[in-house]
């Protein structure tokens, strides 16, 4: 896409190389036109754009028609990717990392252009592609009697928990939900969702995972029945949606731009969004300037932990979980040189001993190992004993929803799994054991989620948990020391039965 100034200082967008053309990059300052109140503005276009920064070959509409409505006030353009003396610069993610920029031959602007490749995923934004927003009047979203159709009862903590949401909503400020794991976070926001949905305002929850977003929505339009929901993925049928809740991966928040006044983000803690500042970025773009901003977590990193102590995060805990039984503590024990044992193609004997124990129970086994090839390998020495009950997944394994299926329905007793299943799968009775716990991939939030695996159901709200190793880790005590300090805190708060 190419742009002209034309006489009264306007640009107009073109595809035709001339003379007097150049990308949106080279113009200093974009104009940005008043808005003409009398121009009949697209309604289609108004409500498709409206809260969203999008590129123009995401939008279903004529080049005509973002001209006339540009020319008129009502969109507004920036850059996409754009260059100064300070260096490169996504608009769209914020990244600035000159190692996450590339040029290319564009047949759009016909000559080198540099695009962004950390967001290339969601389309290529570039020197030559502006990110178009709607500048015009706001859609009302209208106020309207919001029907909460559930009739459960939360617990103490929830409780809590549910008012300090409402609180934050209704305050138009950030709080975290600090949640032990299976303590019931999505129940805890309810009663926001429905404050914020009552006066009008736009809802969205962001999780950084597409299978946690496929499992909340059918939730959440089951206790929203009257309020429409757009749910957004990779590959969403919903993605034209504007609607006044939204539940969406994180990287889907790339699109938008000062649309929610309320934005939930859950397992704030996870994989990508722990990892990848952008998506910070993304979510502060998302929100609208004075909107309320939820976390929820159960591992929260020690950043937020700082900002927490230090006052400048309001926080909630919830320190029992819903059935209002202990968590179960973890047994640390020594399994001696396993890696080795591993590579000769058995397991330690205190391994196999945890793992008869419970397969003669009937009980089902969750094994974390920590690496995909020594899963490969444990897994064969496993099956060898054990034959079809055992199966191993990994973040590679194309049958992995299969095997989790077939573990949920008792058809497999024992699933090896990488950190991959860390959080994310419930099973009743479950049993959990790790492998070589001292390995660098078991951080102490990945351990604490993975002891969460156990006792989350009220009809086995407890459990075995073993981390077994060569060598007691800083991390392996802090998880330890994290689980018993949410039971005492609990315990003292009379969260127990």
């Amino acid at each position: 896409m190419l742009f002209s100034q034309t006489n009264n200082n306007l640009i107009k967008i073109t595809n035709q190389k001339s003379e007097d053309t150049q990308r949106i990059s080279d113009i200093p300052n974009i104009p940005h036109p008043p808005i003409q109140t009398t121009f009949p503005f697209n309604h289609d276009l108004h409500h498709y754009l409206s809260g969203k920064r999008l590129l123009a070959d995401e939008l279903p509409f004529s080049q005509d028609t973002l001209q006339t409505h540009y020319q008129n006030g009502y969109l507004k353009l920036d850059y996409g990717v754009h260059s100064t003396k300070g260096g490169t610069q996504c608009n769209r993610c914020g990244n600035n990392d000159k190692n996450l920029f590339a040029s290319l031959n564009c047949a759009r602007c016909h000559q080198p252009c540099t695009y962004c490749r950390h967001c290339i995923m969601m389309g290529r934004v570039s020197e030559c592609t502006p990110l178009i927003s709607w500048s015009g009047p706001q859609p009302t979203w209208t106020r309207q009697q919001v029907s909460l159709s559930w009739g459960g009862i939360l617990s103490k903590g929830q409780q809590l928990a549910s008012n300090k949401v409402v609180e934050a909503i209704n305050n138009k400020t950030s709080l975290l939900v600090w949640a032990v794991c299976g303590a019931g976070k999505t129940e805890v926001l309810f009663k926001g969702i429905e404050t914020a949905l009552s006066k009008g305002a736009r809802v969205c929850i962001a999780t950084p995972r597409t299978d946690v977003v496929l499992e909340l929505s059918p939730r959440i339009k089951q206790v929203f029945p009257n309020i429409e929901v757009a749910t957004l993925y990779g590959g969403s049928e919903d993605r034209s949606k504007n609607a006044p809740l939204t539940i969406a991966t994180t990287h889907q928040l790339l699109r938008y731009h000062r649309a929610f006044d309320t934005l939930i983000i859950d397992e704030v803690d996870a994989f990508p969004y722990s990892m990848d500042p952008t998506l910070e970025y993304a979510a502060k773009q998302a929100r609208t300037e004075k909107g309320s901003l939820i976390y929820l977590s159960a591992t929260p990193s020690k950043k937020m932990q700082r900002e927490v102590l230090a006052k400048r995060l309001e926080s909630v805990v919830i320190p029992a979980r819903y059935h209002k039984q202990p968590l179960p503590v973890p047994a640390l024990e020594w399994c001696g040189k396993w890696e080795k044992k591993v590579l000769r193609g058995s397991l330690p004997m205190n391994v196999k001993s945890w793992v008869k124990k419970h397969m003669e129970k009937g009980s089902p086994i969750f094994l974390f190992v920590p690496s995909i090839a020594i899963l490969e390998k444990v897994t064969y020495i496993l099956e060898k004993e054990h034959g079809d009950l055992v199966a191993g997944v990994h973040s590679k394994d194309t049958d992995r929803k299969e095997k989790v299926a077939r573990f949920r329905e008792g058809k497999i007793k024992m699933l090896i799994t990488t950190t991959i299943l860390e959080r994310g799968v419930t099973v009743a009775n479950v049993q959990v054991g790790v492998l070589g716990a001292e390995d660098d991939v078991f951080t102490d939030s990945a351990l604490v989620q993975i002891a969460g695996r156990v006792g989350r159901s009220s009809h086995y709200p407890s459990g075995d948990v073993r981390f077994f190793h060569y060598g007691k880790t800083n991390e392996m005590v802090a998880a330890v020391d994290q689980i018993r300090r949410m039971n005492y805190n609990a315990r003292k708060g009379g969260f127990f039965q």
